[in-house]
């Protein structure tokens, strides 16, 4: 007996994609964009988000400072000398005065209180942080993809500021800068003119940084086959600038702001411990540290709260930054 001409067909048999699609209840799969990959990676990180976290909180007490203080019924700025011992200076009772009024205690001398004048340092300190690392983003990113995409003669006079700003001594010029200044500048006056100083001194010393940073991300890009497509299509170089190269850029911006914001908190930290950052009675952590130096001895828990408050925000903002690293990297594992 002769084989039949065609074998019987067997029940088709579905892909391991088609059963997927079954078991998703037949929704189309849809791609994830870059953004959502990286929050995706981020959630993962407890690190990271914790620190985010901190840093949130942190945002939220400088805002909303006025209505903190106010609910804990304290001022920066009113002296309690009745907690003061009138023989050493430094608050009545046990680790520096804390007690059910007094959240952190008192300070030596004066008697302010230390949890409000915490909470108005924060202002001071992001203040300064944020608005410096600001002006640094700007004219790193300008100045840096613009040496990075034109070269020659623009790309060596931008390469050799870079060189000179960044071996110029930063801490040395601010001191000498504020020392100088005069009270009143530009409708500011005392605080309000150190502040804008700080902020405008840290960010300009700080711009080469991120600006080698983009002008070396910049010079990979220019090369890119969508970049070459762009200019035989006839668009400008504004065109290719802003929505071909400034897009690619976005990532490594953002990890290194989040890299220089507790760098910027440290240095606004050393100015004031130095006497040269917020003038007094304005509340600043830096300043607060300085003062606890002579009191040491007799009142460690001074030094050690606001120690511990920029410890907290660095670390903070470390952590932080190193998770936003990690999630924007293009080589991590998905």
């Amino acid at each position: 007996m002769t084989a039949p001409l065609h074998e019987p067909t067997a029940e088709a048999v579905p892909s391991a994609a088609e059963e997927a699609a079954g078991v998703a209840g037949g929704k189309k799969v849809q791609g994830r964009s870059p953004g959502r990959i990286a929050w995706e990676r981020l959630k993962r990180d407890r690190l990271a988000l914790s620190g985010g976290a901190v840093v949130l909180f942190l945002v939220l007490v400088a805002v909303f400072a006025p209505l903190i203080t106010g609910l804990a019924g304290q001022s920066p700025n009113e002296h309690h000398e009745d907690l003061i011992d009138p023989l050493f200076s430094t608050p009545v009772g046990s680790f520096g005065g804390i007690s059910g009024e007094h959240w952190l205690g008192v300070e030596p001398v004066n008697g302010r209180d230390v949890f409000a004048r915490i909470v108005y340092g924060a202002q001071i300190s992001l203040l300064v942080g944020f608005l410096s690392a600001v002006v640094a983003v700007v004219l790193g990113t300008v100045l840096g993809i613009l040496a990075g995409y034109f070269g020659g003669w623009v790309d060596a006079a931008i390469s050799r500021v870079m060189d000179m700003l960044l071996s110029f001594p930063q801490l040395l010029f601010i001191i000498a800068l504020v020392s100088v200044m005069p009270n009143k500048l530009l409708g500011l006056e005392g605080t309000g003119v150190r502040v804008m100083v700080m902020i405008l001194v840290i960010g300009f010393f700080g711009w080469p940084y991120i600006g080698r940073v983009v002008r070396g991300q910049t010079l990979s890009l220019r090369e890119r086959e969508y970049v070459e497509a762009a200019r035989s299509l006839g668009a400008g170089r504004g065109y290719i600038l802003v929505k071909e190269l400034m897009p690619n850029l976005v990532a490594p911006i953002i990890v290194y702001t989040t890299m220089m914001i507790p760098t910027n908190i440290l240095t606004e930290a050393a100015l004031s411990f130095l006497g040269v950052g917020v003038k007094p009675p304005t509340a600043s952590w830096g300043d607060m540290l300085s003062s606890a130096v002579n009191y040491f001895d007799a009142d460690p828990t001074y030094m050690v709260i606001p120690g511990l408050a920029i410890f907290i925000t660095v670390l903070s903002f470390n952590l932080f930054g190193d998770g936003v690293r990690d999630a924007l990297d293009p080589k991590a594992s998905r």
